[in-house]
């Protein structure tokens, strides 16, 4: 199939299901790919690019057993351990990212629920964020209750972000404490109660590219509005410290087709953008609308802010949030 037709297609209002021959994606010219999904997401989004940046308020002794990730105890790594972060570290944070004209800013936090205290915190935090600065407000919490969405709703919180991983078939292989299922479940509450849904997942961790097509398709059943892609750089003493690193085509083949699959979500880069040329412009031209900016969770991120937008204003595109406009 002619990937250019088939992208016109879709900005006409075709859209990619689980009957459709998925197997194109693999087979097509890459060039032909991630054209078409620059087109599709300049007919869906623009020029514009969302930026968000994340705050790491709790580290470590995550008690999942997640083989990607630093935080698990689990995992023999050297991640900083602390409880909380205080207010006004987190208020800190947020007004710095508000001055560097970041759309989004989010706190993350390790574990598999925030519960008790802490969640109070968070939520007493969230209140003066909301009050006191004008950038949009998200959250990464873990499986968390619909009240305490609600409460996080209340508290300002306008996107909640929970990251399916990978596909079913592979999640089994990526962790074993809680399921796919539950999930899909606490993403189901969160666009249930009218807040938006941030979620997509980690390539580069032993899948096969048949998984990533069903992570695309799973996100789209869904109607994810964000998707963070993220490419592992494995950590020493996690399982999964010995894959190999992707390469920039396979990585650029993803991007574009979930493009293809989700027209109208923002298809976000994360974690791994150093294995691309100059921190990602090229995904930016093959379907990539938004980027997590700043620094990441545990690993440090390839660009900074500045560096970001002047990139993205040379690319010709719109990173300035309407609160500064």
């Amino acid at each position: 199939m002619n990937m250019i037709n088939l992208a016109k297609e879709i900005i006409e209002g075709r859209r990619i299901t689980r009957e459709d021959d998925l197997s194109i994606f693999l087979t097509c010219s890459l060039d032909a790919l991630c054209q078409g999904a620059d087109m599709i997401r300049e007919a869906f989004m623009g020029e514009k690019v969302d930026l968000c940046s994340i705050i790491n308020g709790r580290s470590g002794r995550c008690p999942e057993d997640c083989k990607y990730c630093a935080q698990s105890i689990h995992n023999q790594t050297n991640c900083e351990i602390y409880d909380f972060l205080p207010e006004e570290t987190i208020l800190e944070a947020c007004r710095l990212n508000e001055r560097e004209g970041v759309h989004r800013f989010s706190i993350v936090t390790a574990g598999k629920a925030l519960s008790g205290k802490e969640f109070k915190q968070a939520i007493a935090t969230y209140k003066r964020m909301k009050e006191e600065c004008k950038i949009d407000l998200c959250a990464s919490m873990g499986f968390l209750s619909k009240d305490q969405l609600l409460e996080l709703q209340e508290a300002g919180v306008t996107r909640y972000h929970h990251n399916i991983e990978t596909s079913r078939r592979n999640f089994p292989n990526i962790c074993t404490t809680h399921t796919y299922d539950q999930k899909i479940a606490t993403l189901k509450v969160v666009k249930e109660i009218g807040m938006g849904a941030c979620s997509g997942g980690i390539i580069g961790m032993g899948e096969s590219w048949e998984d990533r097509l069903d992570m695309a398709v799973s996100l789209s059943e869904l109607e994810i509005d964000s998707i963070p892609l993220n490419v592992l750089m494995p950590i020493p003493g996690t399982p999964l410290e010995n894959e190999r690193r992707l390469t920039q085509d396979e990585i650029l083949r993803t991007v574009a087709f979930f493009r293809y699959i989700n027209p109208k979500a923002h298809i976000r880069l994360a974690a791994g953008r150093a294995l691309l040329e100059n921190d990602g412009e090229i995904a930016f031209r093959s379907g990539a609308s938004a980027t997590i900016t700043g620094n990441m969770l545990t690993t440090v991120a390839c660009a900074t802010i500045r560096s970001d937008k002047e990139m993205l204003k040379n690319l010709g595109r719109d990173a300035v949030p309407d609160y500064q406009k």
